[in-house]
C-alpha cells in the first residue's frame, strides 16, 4: 500500500453514489452539508458552483469538482445573486423532476454527473484533512490524464444499465476519489504535497505503509530512504509533523481500527498485521490511543454503519 491509498481507505465506508442528470433552462440546487465527500462532473455544457461560505467557481466541459468535506453548495445555471440562491430547490427534487429526458428545445443543455462518498472521519489521515473545501480540476489539454479516463469510462457506464455495471460504477467511483486526490496533490500546494514530493520523507512513508508489521527503527528506516538517522529526522519531522517512529504507532493504530471496522479478524490476528507480538500489546497501546479497548471499538463502529 501507500499513503493516498491508505489515507482514503481509512475513511472509506459503503459504496458511493451517482446520479447521472441532463437540465437546461434556468435552474437553482442546493445540496445540503454531507459528512462525507461530493463530487460533481460536467459531462457537456456548462454551470456554476456556489460552495457556503466561499467564492463561486465556474465549471466547463470535462471540469471535475470535489468537494472532500461535505461543505453544502448549491449548484446553477449561472453565478446566482442571494435570492436566486435562497429558492434553490433541493437535489432531491430536482433529480426527480429532471430524469433522463431532454430538456425543452433551445434551452441551454448541461450533463453532470454528481455524487458522494460516505466516509468516517473519526480517524482521518492528515493527507486527506488538508485537502481544501472545494477541489476544482478543471479540463485542460494534456493535464490529469488518468482523471480524464475515468470520467469518460463513468460518463459511458452510469445510466446506461450495462450488463456488469453494478459492479463497473462504484468501482470506478472509487478509481475517480483515488484521481481526484493525485490529481490535487499533483498541483503541489499544501504540506502533503510537498511531502509526497519529497524524496526521502516519501520514500519512508512507502516503506512504513507498504510493511507495517516489519519491527521498524529510525535505523532501518534511514537505510531504507538512503540517508542518515539524523537527515530522516529532521526531513520527516518537519514535512509530517511528527517524528517518523511516532508517525509509525499512530498509523499501525489507525489501521488497526480500519481492520477493527471493517472485518471479522481476530485481534491476534490484528496485532500482527499491524505489527504487536501479542494481543495484550495491541490492546494496551490501542487503548492509550483511542481511549476504548478494541472489542468496544469494533461494536461502537459496526453500530455505526
Amino acid at each position: 500500500m501507500d499513503v493516498v491509498s491508505d489515507a482514503v481507505a481509512a475513511i472509506r465506508i459503503g459504496q458511493p453514489s451517482s446520479n447521472r442528470v441532463r437540465v437546461g433552462g434556468n435552474w437553482c440546487v442546493r445540496l445540503p452539508p454531507y459528512d462525507g465527500a461530493g463530487f460533481h462532473v460536467v459531462l457537456e455544457g456548462g454551470c456554476w458552483l456556489l460552495p457556503d461560505g466561499g467564492p463561486p467557481v465556474s465549471l466547463g466541459t470535462g471540469d471535475v469538482v470535489l468537494l472532500p468535506h461535505g461543505t453544502g453548495h448549491v449548484i446553477a445555471d449561472g453565478p446566482a445573486d442571494a435570492e436566486t440562491v435562497g429558492r434553490a430547490v433541493s437535489f432531491e427534487r430536482w433529480l426527480a423532476g429532471t430524469g433522463p429526458g431532454r430538456p425543452p428545445a433551445g434551452s441551454r443543455d448541461v450533463e453532470m454527473l454528481c455524487g458522494k462518498y460516505r466516509l468516517d472521519r473519526s480517524r482521518t489521515h492528515p493527507l486527506m484533512a488538508e485537502l481544501p473545501e472545494v477541489v476544482h480540476l478543471p479540463n485542460r489539454v494534456g493535464s490529469h490524464a488518468e482523471l480524464r479516463a475515468a470520467v469518460d469510462l463513468l460518463g459511458h457506464e452510469v445510466g446506461a444499465q450495462r450488463p456488469g455495471s453494478c459492479v463497473a460504477v462504484p468501482s470506478l467511483l472509487d478509481l475517480l476519489l483515488v484521481y481526484m486526490i493525485r490529481s490535487w496533490a499533483a498541483q503541489g500546494s499544501g504540506t502533503w504535497p510537498n511531502v509526497l514530493g519529497d524524496p526521502v520523507a516519501a520514500d519512508a512513508l512507502r516503506a512504513l505503509h507498504s510493511d507495517l508489521a516489519a519491527p521498524w527503527t529510525n535505523d532501518r528506516l534511514a537505510a531504507e530512504a538512503g540517508v542518515s538517522r539524523a537527515t530522516l529526522a529532521r526531513r520527516f519531522t518537519t514535512l509530517v509533523g511528527r517524528p517518523p517512529m511516532a508517525y509509525l504507532t499512530w498509523w499501525r493504530l489507525t489501521f488497526a481500527a480500519t481492520l477493527l471496522r471493517d472485518t471479522r479478524d481476530p485481534l491476534a490476528a490484528i496485532a500482527r498485521r499491524v505489527g504487536y507480538s501479542t494481543p495484550y500489546a495491541f490492546s494496551h497501546a490501542f487503548s492509550r490511543e483511542f481511549g476504548t479497548t478494541p472489542g468496544q471499538y469494533r461494536t461502537v463502529a459496526a453500530g455505526a454503519q
